[in-house]
């Protein structure tokens, strides 16, 4: 889709009216849906005390839910929170019946496998062929139902980046399982596990145990909610398309004359740098204009960032290093395009 990004002023209007009409008629002739969502779909996400905190204010299925209502309104979508402190695989099986498959879903989100791993410092853990047997288990029952499953990995518990959280090596094991099965079942699969031990490489350059994206080493803080919101979001909204498509975000500039080039490369750094802070973006590249057309109508500098898909365009449009960015920029811009389009990699 074209997007404008909120400091884009009005006179780029009519020309990104052009590009968003074209990219529509695109993805039409494609046979692509903007979304996934139907009207009155039930959702239920199901898990442990990081879903069941996830309901609270601020929480990853609050933030899910807010940005379907507000996007979605005309559906009517319904949110169910069903997680519980210290669940794992067969605390699923067990409750499945009454607190997900009566209320009739039609997308049941699982995120599990924390306490699989982590109670097995009191020997209470789940062994691994216990945990694929009930995780098949729990997702037929709700294939059966006639429910979409999503399958999130577990993410972390500790978040050192060397390899010295105390079940690292397990979790890694676990999440393997996770994968495995979701692709054996046909299910959509959210990897919070690589997305956490990415994120955490690139944050979390003095090794802290917790702070990052947890409070504790586990259980999200507010950053961290924000975080699996964005993970999650697109797959729920159908929006996480094929593997091998990804988000071209391309912004061109043209700048005010009088702009001196030394300005014009701190805006070139300044862009160049936002990959290092936003790691929602996956690929950046920049060049000027060697046109021999003479049609570039003085726009003369073209970005183009790239994103796995559209739940992190939506991190990033918002993030405060974009924002200093576009505050950095606005005072020598004359004028900006921006278009977005998704291809293969």
């Amino acid at each position: 889709m074209t997007r404008t990004t909120r400091w884009i002023p009005s006179w780029a209007a009519a020309i990104l009216l052009v590009a968003l009409n074209l990219c529509l008629a695109l993805h039409a002739a494609a046979g692509e849906q903007p979304a996934g969502l139907q009207k009155g779909d039930r959702i239920v996400f199901l898990g442990d005390s990081i879903t069941a905190g996830g309901v609270r204010e601020g929480g990853y299925v609050t933030l899910i839910g807010q940005g379907v209502a507000k996007h979605h309104a005309d559906l009517g979508i319904e949110i169910i929170g069903a997680g519980i402190s210290g669940n794992k695989v067969p605390d699923l099986q067990k409750r499945l019946q009454s607190d997900v498959l009566d209320k009739k879903p039609t997308m049941v989100v699982i995120y599990i496998g924390i306490n699989d791993v982590w109670h097995w410092n009191r020997d209470a853990g789940t062994t691994k062929e216990n945990y694929e047997a009930g995780l098949r288990d729990v997702i037929q029952r709700c294939q059966a139902a006639g429910a979409r499953v999503v399958v999130c990995t577990p993410s972390v518990i500790g978040e050192r980046t060397d390899g010295s959280n105390k079940f690292d090596a397990m979790l890694d094991e676990y999440a393997e399982i996770s994968r495995k099965v979701a692709g054996d079942m046909s299910c959509q699969l959210v990897d919070l596990r690589k997305r956490f031990l990415e994120h955490l490489k690139q944050h979390n350059a003095d090794n802290a145990e917790r702070g990052v994206l947890t409070t504790d080493g586990v259980h999200l803080n507010a950053e961290g909610n924000r975080f699996v919101a964005d993970s999650i979001v697109g797959v729920v909204c159908g929006q996480d398309h094929a593997a091998g498509r990804v988000l071209r975000h391309v912004v061109v500039f043209k700048f005010k004359e009088g702009t001196t080039p030394e300005q014009v490369k701190q805006i070139e750094q300044a862009f160049a740098a936002l990959p290092g802070k936003i790691d929602t973006i996956i690929d950046f590249e920049f060049g000027t204009d060697v046109s021999v057309e003479g049609k570039s109508k003085g726009f003369t500098h073209c970005f183009v960032v790239t994103f796995r898909d559209e739940a992190g365009r939506a991190a990033y449009l918002p993030h405060p290093a974009h924002d200093a960015f576009v505050k950095l920029v606005v005072p020598h811009v004359e004028d900006v395009l921006v278009v977005d389009y998704w291809t293969a990699r």
